[in-house]
Parts: C-alpha cells; structure tokens; sequence
C-alpha cells in the first residue's frame, strides 16, 4: 500500500516575482536591532538574486507620511522599475493599484514575500494572493514583527494554510536549480 504526499514545492526562477512589503524607516524604528539587520541583509539578497536572474522584485510602502519611506538600504538596491506602491490597507490585495504591479506578469504565478510587519500587512497579503490563486512563499528570516511571539504566530497560522515558509538561502538555490548555471557563483557568494 502506497501512501501519496503532496510535493513539497519549490521557487522556480521563471514563474517568480519578489514582493517586498513595508519595510520602511519609522517602523523599522521599532523592530528589535539584531533581528532587523538579519532581515534587512536578507531581503537585500534576495532583491540582490532577483536582479541576477531576471526576476521580476515588487515593492509596497504603508502610509509613508508617517511610516517614511523605505530603508535606504533596501531603496538604494531595488531595480528603478520597482517604483513602490503607496497604500494605506494592510492587504496589498486591497490597495489600489498594486494588482497592476502583478498583472503583467501573469506567467509570474509564484510570490516570495518579505518584509513587515509579519502578522498585519504580510499575513492579510498572503491571505489575499492565496485566494488570487497565487503559489505563496515567505521567507521566514525574511520577514519581521515588533514582538516575536507575533511572527511565531503568523508563521504557525500560514503553515497551516498552505503558505510555503522557507528561509532566504533556500529561495536563492531553488532559483539557480542547478550549480552550472551561469549566475551560480554570483548568487552564492550572497549567501556566504
């Protein structure tokens, strides 16, 4: 007797794009330090991996007149065609405007989603891209909330939704899929 199990699935460079949600300087400003720049190091690497290999990054900013804006860091690597969207709803799937950011690509059907905070704008986003019919994945230590037990929370609650929570190098080596590919040695030497 065999039993059949669902295939774990696995970020695939041309089916993906990067959504990078809120993370912002005034609530940055609130997140625990040593966390914060684990985060912000790997969203930068994974915008980093995405530039490499042609995929396509997207980037939300919360009410920016009192949030400010997106983390120098973060801002100074993005792609120029990665203009963020401004919005005020937690969902990015409420905002308008942000659909037009995944609509052109409609091959695109993976999203790989980073930034804050992880139990309000990510985990109403994901919940909303899931019911849009997109395969979702969220890095865990690419995500982040004020208070930790938040972020457990949230990641407990999208495992058990059929959320794909992962960990960044993980997302960078399912995108390579092979270590002859041309990008290899550049996208390791992100995650050395």
């Amino acid at each position: 007797m065999t039993v059949h199990q669902a295939q774990m699935p696995l970020c695939q460079r041309g089916l993906s794009q990067l959504l990078i949600i809120d993370a912002q300087e005034r609530l940055a400003a609130a997140m625990q330090p040593e966390e914060l720049a684990q985060v912000v190091g790997n969203i930068n690497r994974l915008i980093t991996a995405a530039k490499l290999l042609g995929i396509p990054v997207i980037a939300t900013q919360h009410y920016s007149k009192g949030l400010g804006p997106i983390i120098e860091t973060i801002h100074a690597n993005l792609p120029q065609t990665a203009d963020p969207t401004e919005k005020t709803a937690f969902s990015c799937c409420t905002a308008p405007g942000f659909e037009r950011n995944i609509s052109l690509q409609p091959n695109r059907r993976q999203l790989i989603v980073v930034g804050m905070e992880a139990h309000i704008c990510i985990a109403q986003t994901v919940s909303g891209l899931q019911r849009w019919g997109y395969q979702v994945f969220v890095p865990a230590d690419g995500i982040i909330s004020r208070n930790a037990a938040h972020k457990a929370n949230v990641l407990e609650r999208m495992r058990h939704s059929g959320i794909q929570v992962v960990c960044t190098e993980s997302v960078g080596f399912e995108w390579l899929g092979d270590s002859s590919d041309a990008q290899f040695r550049d996208v390791w030497s992100l995650f050395k």
